[in-house]
């Protein structure tokens, strides 16, 4: 509504400064002229006038101000009025191309659910999602948005997931699985049990995300606010300057000096500059969020551009994180005893490991029958079972039991067994290379990163074999959670350019936080992930790094193309000026016109379309 009122307003005034040619008798020209300026320029005047009230004078309304007045002073009322008015069609188009950045980000904040159906008892209550709490049954038709995450207990559907992973292809979705809140049901009625309240789900986790990702500049924004600061009172004094100086030394006419000083004085506008750089950064970060890549500041999207290393996760980031056993190989007991105690030991443990343990077990299990649980990080578990005391682990938590486990040559993970201080055998557990692994790492290596690494705290040949298969530079294995983060440091030392870690997990968070740019993938399933993350993918794909490097240099090469074209036009324009080669027409022209070119250039990087 704001910008349809501002473009009547620019379509009157060009109307009336149009009629005004029209008419032979001088004041009923003027009458046109100055109904125009007024009606284009008052608000740029109000501005200024608001602004020097608080102490801030030397902004575009300041400058455009006195450059008009002294104009309308100088007796030439079109050129002040065709200033103001082409001043308002460059401000027109930067509304557009705001609001057109908005968009972009207001797609994503749709995904706010308005209500939720919560079942209880026979009857459907439809309340406020904050309002529904963990364990109600919520009851989704097709249309509607899923209000809260939880698991399906009833029904068979597709779901459109677009707006939270940027996938374009519905999921099926069955009794059992895990839904998130802001996807929209495609077919079938659904009943879900939530998991989380509103204020932990996956819709609000992404509404604050960006909400708040907007508030930190770049680099680059940070340099043209710095330089808007002082630019700014360096050409008004300039502008001074050269209209005293050389009618003093006899060198001309004031009244020429003066117009030249004026015409400095609009052409000095940094509005391209101030205006099109964050409109680039802003609409960057909006093509971002349409491939399910969440940003959380220009910052970050700035850094991206220029990262020479990425130090990947193993599990669930390069790998799918699903294990599932492939051999038992026991030492003194039943191999089928050796699993059994292994999946009692790991009963309480959430670890991909522990899980894929007793599902290869396929058994109820007597939760009473474990005691004196453990989970040591980077480790393993002990427990006591039926008395007995067990513990599963890597290499490093046999030794710190006292014991020399068994060298295995196999690939994937191997998990050590020990039962009442003995050595009881090994068991080995593959995890599956996701599908894009090995060509995201090819893309970036494509895209200029000049090093890829691996830190995982499995053993060295399982991370080994799955370098092999994705095309990593460098692998680190066996790190204790602690020690992925000195050898992040390490190789911050090692290398320049910026670094990026990407990982999913909560052992990551650390890790995260202490490189240049961190990483989160696969939504937001690790709360401290995606905490301590400064980028956050959506889905758990690889290539989606690739697709966000690729967005960030889009990006960056707007700004570049922007900042040398409004500087170069400017300075040239400014010579031009102040040697009375240029006059206002061409000063609107330098501010205006390039504006409004800077502002179409940066309006490219939303249009933004991944090829691969």
């Amino acid at each position: 509504m704001k910008l349809k009122k501002q473009m009547y307003k620019v379509i009157a005034a060009t109307l009336l400064f149009a009629v005004s040619f029209a008419f032979a008798a001088e004041y009923v020209s003027l009458a046109f002229l100055a109904a125009s300026y007024l009606l284009a320029g008052w608000p740029v005047v109000r501005k200024a006038f608001r602004n020097m009230s608080r102490g801030h004078l030397f902004d575009e309304n300041f400058l455009m101000a006195v450059a008009t007045f002294g104009a309308i002073a100088l007796g030439q009322y079109s050129e002040a009025a065709g200033v103001m008015l082409f001043y308002q069609i460059g401000e027109l188009f930067q509304s557009y191309a705001v609001a057109k950045s908005r968009r972009s980000i207001s797609a994503l904040m749709n995904i706010r659910p308005d209500y939720a159906n919560v079942k209880r008892g026979k009857e459907i209550c439809t309340v406020s999602p904050e309002d529904v709490l963990v364990g109600d049954v919520i009851v989704v038709k097709p249309g509607e948005k899923i209000p809260l995450d939880g698991g399906i207990v009833k029904g068979h559907s597709l779901v459109d997931t677009a707006a939270i992973t940027g996938e374009s292809v519905p999921r099926e979705l069955v009794v059992g699985d895990m839904v998130d809140s802001g996807c929209v049901v495609v077919s079938g009625l659904l009943e879900i049990e939530v998991r989380k309240p509103y204020g932990e789900s996956t819709v609000a986790k992404i509404l604050n995300l960006v909400e708040t990702s907007a508030s930190k500049k770049a680099k680059t924004e940070q340099f043209i606010t710095q330089f808007a600061r002082y630019y700014t009172p360096i050409v008004v004094v300039a502008a001074v300057l050269l209209a005293v100086v050389p009618p003093l030394c006899g060198w001309g006419e004031w009244r020429d000096w003066v117009y030249r000083a004026l015409t400095f004085l609009v052409i000095s506008c940094p509005c391209a500059l101030v205006i099109s750089v964050p409109l680039s950064f802003f609409g960057g970060i909006g093509a971002a969020s349409r491939y399910g890549i969440l940003v959380k500041g220009g910052d970050y999207l700035q850094a991206l551009a220029d990262v020479k290393t990425i130090v990947f996760d193993k599990t669930g980031t390069l790998t799918k994180g699903t294990f599932h056993v492939v051999q038992v190989k026991s030492k003194g007991l039943p191999e089928d005893e050796v699993l059994e105690l292994a999946a009692y030991a790991g009963v309480f443990s959430s670890h991909p490991v522990s899980l894929s343990v007793r599902t290869a077990f396929a058994a109820d299990i007597e939760e009473q029958a474990v005691g004196e649980f453990m989970e040591i990080a980077g480790q393993g578990i002990t427990a006591t079972v039926r008395g007995r005391k067990v513990a599963v682990g890597n290499r490093m938590l046999m030794m710190a039991q006292g014991l020399e486990p068994e060298n295995v040559a196999l690939g994937g993970t191997i998990s050590h067994v020990a039962v009442d201080g003995e050595y009881a055998g090994w068991i080995a557990i593959a995890d599956e290379v996701k599908e894009d692994a090995a060509t995201a790492v090819q893309e970036l290596k494509k895209l200029g990163v000049q090093r890829t690494v691996m830190l995982s705290g499995d053993r060295k040949t399982a991370a080994e074999a799955v370098a092999d298969i994705v095309g990593i530079d460098v692998v680190c294995s066996e790190l204790l959670p602690q020690h992925k983060v000195e050898q992040l440091e390490a190789l911050m030392n090692c290398y320049a350019g910026h670094l990026a870690y990407v990982g999913d997990g909560i052992n990551d968070a650390p890790v995260l936080a202490r490189a240049d740019i961190g990483v989160a993938m696969g939504g937001v399933g690790t709360d401290a992930a995606v905490e301590a993350a400064d980028v956050v993918l959506m889905t758990d794909e690889p290539m989606k790094l690739a697709t966000a490097v690729k967005i960030s240099r889009r990006t960056l090469n707007i700004v570049k193309q922007n900042i040398v074209f409004a500087l170069g036009i400017k300075f040239a324009v400014l010579g031009m000026g102040a040697l009375g080669m240029a006059t206002m027409w061409e000063a609107v022209f330098a501010d205006v016109g390039v504006s409004v070119i800077a502002i179409l250039n940066a309006l490219r990087v939303l249009y933004f379309k991944n090829k691969d």
